[in-house]
């Protein structure tokens, strides 16, 4: 059974080519040598993973329409992530992983280069939706300042709103949103998040552990569906190195192989 699907991976691989790992998990982690491929391969081809985005974006157009029947002393906005939350990067990962190798800026920066992603399902049309009603749309990346060109050619090349220098906000300093996200409330009233990685949301998930991240989701329960609008990524996230505490330098496989004896 096994040796049948990856050989119909194996056969599907060359009509694939896109998505993002902003991390390497470790250099030499063989636990799952094809996992982030078999993820990328899910995320391309499943029905449910365009399932799920269809939910989180109706969810989003309900949520936006009841808020647009309120009034607030700023003008609306709406903040969203780029990566797996609006564009699907997922052939990066199965070219990188079928090559035996991981995430690095020299290949990712090689990918975005061609302005190339194709949009995630349901994210055109709710942002376009979302600004035909008069709401602002920011982008809050962690693509580098060197990749703003490319990000803007490859928003533009499907018509987002907004997609523009003034809405594109991209990583400076720090990986941590926080500080960005609050710049955009000063002067709008910030009605969505929209996001795949925890850290799109609030800075309590930042650099936590697991088991904290896990404490802090469900302290902000009541937020999803509601202001947080998750998207699936079953590739890459902060989930996996808040496993070994985001320390790289550890031993990766044997940490994972503790955490899947102890489920």
């Amino acid at each position: 059974m096994f040796l049948s699907i990856r050989l119909t991976f194996l056969l599907t691989f060359p009509l694939l080519f896109a998505c993002k790992a902003p991390k390497p998990v470790a250099q030499h982690t063989t636990l799952v040598p094809y996992g982030p491929a078999f993820a990328a391969l899910w995320q391309q081809r499943s029905a449910e993973y365009k399932a799920l985005c269809f939910q989180a974006y109706n969810i989003a157009r309900f949520r936006l329409n009841e808020d647009l029947k309120s009034s607030f002393p700023k003008p609306m906005a709406i903040v969203t992530d780029i990566d797996e939350t609006i564009l699907d990067n997922s052939p990066y990962n199965v070219h990188v992983a079928l090559k035996g190798e991981n995430y690095s800026d020299k290949t990712w920066q090689e990918w975005t280069s061609k302005a190339a992603a194709d949009t995630v399902p349901g994210a055109l049309s709710f942002l376009k939706y979302a600004a035909e009603k008069g709401v602002h749309v920011y982008y809050i990346t962690n693509r580098s300042e060197a990749e703003r060109g490319v990000t803007l050619q490859n928003l533009q090349r499907w018509n987002f709103p907004d997609a523009d220098n003034e809405h594109l906000i991209l990583k400076t300093t720090t990986s941590s949103k926080e500080e960005r996200r609050l710049h955009v409330a000063q002067t709008h009233e910030i009605i969505l998040l929209m996001g795949d990685n925890m850290g799109d949301f609030s800075a309590i998930f930042e650099k936590q552990p697991a088991d904290k991240r896990e404490a802090a989701t469900k302290q902000s329960a009541a937020e999803f569906g509601s202001r947080f609008i998750v998207l699936p990524n079953p590739m890459y996230g902060d989930w996996l190195p808040a496993l070994f505490q985001y320390n790289y330098k550890q031993n990766i496989d044997s940490i994972l192989q503790t955490q899947l004896r102890n489920y």
